[in-house]
């Protein structure tokens, strides 16, 4: 693995995503960010992510929607994506290994890891008249 000097910016985009759950787009970290850094640019958001994620501190969540987003809860658990709002939440349910022990054993292979992502409308646009 390739090695980086430390940063502050990089510190502060790591506890802000160690600090939320809301698995946050860069521009969110960048408008979270600017004013304790002002020189700080969208680019170097980015930039410090990709190492973050390089490291393994974060992880990069893609759902095929326009924008990244990023989580900094490394351990393995699923999503919930709203529909609706675009929200995405944590799933607090144990992470179903014996799948992965399944597929290896059918494939012949090594199932290192695994993604689950439910998706319908979040409690919150439940509960919205409109």
């Amino acid at each position: 693995m390739k090695r980086y000097r430390s940063s502050k910016q990089r510190k502060r985009i790591l506890a802000l995503l160690r600090s939320t759950n809301t698995h946050p787009t860069a521009s969110w970290i960048y408008d979270q960010l600017k004013g304790e850094f002002p020189a700080l640019s969208l680019g170097t958001v980015y930039r410090n992510l990709r190492i973050l994620q390089e490291q393994g501190e974060i992880t990069h969540l893609d759902f095929g929607s326009t924008f990244d987003r990023f989580d900094g809860r490394i351990e393995p658990h699923y999503h919930f994506i709203c529909e609706r709002c675009g929200n995405v939440l944590d799933v607090m349910l144990p992470v179903l290994r014996e799948i992965e022990r399944s597929f290896s054993d059918q494939m012949g292979g090594k199932v290192l890891r695994h993604r689950l992502e439910f998706f319908g409308i979040c409690q919150e646009c439940l509960g919205q008249k409109g």
